[in-house]
């Protein structure tokens, strides 16, 4: 095939303006809160802004770097061992609501190595599989080493504990193995292993036992363990068709909890109604199929393993935190790729873009 001049202007086009949207609904739903809190309305965007530039600046270095260079043990092994590291070290910081997800260098600044985890996690899968596309059978020299580092990540992910992103892990995971050509039998144990301790995590934690119950009937506790959900509905259902108008949403005034993290799809479905909300999916939906399509047509194993994994693991993000923000899945902290507020997660999703647009080049 002959080698396109430049990167996928389609591609590009999407990510630029799912971030600079993002920007303006990050300020929508977090202004009142952030003049609350620390006496100025443009504390969170002003920070996600500062992210985003040094994200899109990331991306646009990664999109001119040839992606072969990340073919070799030298570059994977290092990244996946610091990223190891890293995922052991939040262990050390001080807990946040009960939690070990970040790194911290006070106030605002905080990193969250499990976002690191997801483009390595790729990367590794696409430099190990690559040569192995007939050796899907062996499931000692293939599928045990292609699953160990995963499932080191899954583990540390989980323990912090954030099953959310665990999730998305193992489906990123399972996905890039079902491409490989791994037969069902191997997803059939791995799921029976799985099941029970989802189960465990599911039903015997308290706080998710709550929430698996308020998934099912949020009513019953209304202010409690229901209350996520509830508020969420109400903002979602309170847009309609147009919406209530750009900084116009009531229920991030105090209601909404996290209106501009993990809730921010309900606050876009308020403001902008189910206009605003199909062209926020619209918009997935075109990144994910020029994705898809960088991926196919790609002759070298190791780009379409790397462009699949990258353009699922946004995908397979949106979708649980569009799904939670509906009802469709239980509340899990699940940031929505380039809108939600953010740092981490934007910095590296941007940066993982940069990658799958230099894959572009290559194709027609």
């Amino acid at each position: 095939m002959a080698k396109r001049v430049g990167v996928d202007k389609w591609l590009f086009g999407v990510v630029l303006l799912l971030v600079l949207f993002g920007l303006v609904m990050v300020f929508s739903a977090s202004a009142v809160m952030a003049k609350e809190r620390y006496g100025s309305a443009y504390v969170f965007v002003f920070n996600q802004a500062a992210w985003g530039a040094l994200g899109l600046l990331a991306m646009i270095v990664l999109m001119r770097v040839d992606y072969r260079r990340y073919n070799t043990p030298k570059f994977v092994f290092p990244l996946v061992a610091i990223t190891t590291v890293l995922l052991l070290v939040v262990f050390l910081m001080h807990d946040s609501h009960n939690t070990h997800r970040w790194i911290r260098f006070g106030g605002l600044h905080t990193f969250q190595p499990s976002e690191l985890a997801k483009p390595v996690l790729v990367l590794f899968l696409a430099w190990f599989l690559q040569t192995r596309i007939h050796l899907m059978d062996d499931w000692r020299n293939t599928i045990l080493p292609a699953a160990a580092p995963p499932l080191i990540f899954v583990a540390l992910i989980l323990k912090e504990p954030d099953l959310g992103t665990g999730m998305v892990c193992a489906a990123v995971t399972a996905l890039m193995l079902y491409l490989a050509g791994a037969q069902v039998r191997y997803f059939a144990i791995a799921a029976a292993v799985a099941a029970p301790v989802l189960y465990f995590m599911l039903f015997h934690v308290a706080w998710r036992r709550a929430r698996m119950v308020a998934f099912i009937n949020p009513e019953e506790d209304p202010r409690g363990a229901g209350f996520h959900i509830l508020q969420s509905l109400i903002a979602v259902g309170s847009g309609g068709i147009r919406g209530l108008g750009l900084m116009e949403g009531r229920q991030k005034l105090f209601y909404l909890p996290e209106p501009h993290t993990d809730f921010i799809f309900a606050n876009i479905s308020e403001e902008l109604g189910l206009l605003g909300a199909l062209f926020v999916i619209g918009c997935f939906v075109l990144l994910g199929y020029r994705g898809l399509r960088a991926a196919t047509l790609s002759t070298d194993p190791f780009a379409r393993f790397l462009a699949f994994g990258i353009t699922v693991t946004v995908l397979i993000q949106a979708f649980f935190n569009i799904s939670v923000v509906i009802a469709l899945l239980p509340t899990k902290g699940i940031t929505l790729p380039f809108i939600s507020y953010g740092g981490t997660s934007l910095f590296i999703t941007l940066a993982s873009m940069g990658v799958l647009l230099n894959i572009t080049r290559e194709i027609d």
